[in-house]
């Protein structure tokens, strides 16, 4: 029986990230190495998202005992620190439109 990613129960749009993407509006996106912010950032939650269901997947074969329990705490701990540093991120993002709105005209 396949069960779904926890993830993708709890967030229905965030399986929809891979399958999209986020395309800014007004003037044109500024490229660095080929690459522009929207990509960088849409790449960023794809592998944050893939290491979440990684993660689901070795704890699920752990209950199966057909892991070594050294790849599901390498697995849980590389979801861990994607969370900590999307936390972080999220955190800088709202500082900076704080820092944004208090600027005087």
């Amino acid at each position: 029986m396949a069960t779904a990613p926890i993830l993708n129960v709890a967030f229905p749009a965030a399986g929809a990230v891979k399958n999209q993407a986020f395309q800014p509006n007004g003037v044109g996106t500024p490229k660095v190495n080929g690459q522009s912010f929207s990509e960088l950032m849409r790449q960023v939650a794809v592998d944050g998202i893939d290491r979440t269901n990684t993660s689901e997947m070795q704890a699920t074969k752990s209950l199966n005992k057909s892991t070594d329990i050294v790849d599901v705490v390498t697995a849980v701990t590389n979801a861990e620190v994607t969370l900590e540093t999307a936390i972080a991120v999220r955190d800088r993002i709202i500082q900076a439109y704080q820092n944004i709105i208090r600027m005087p005209v």
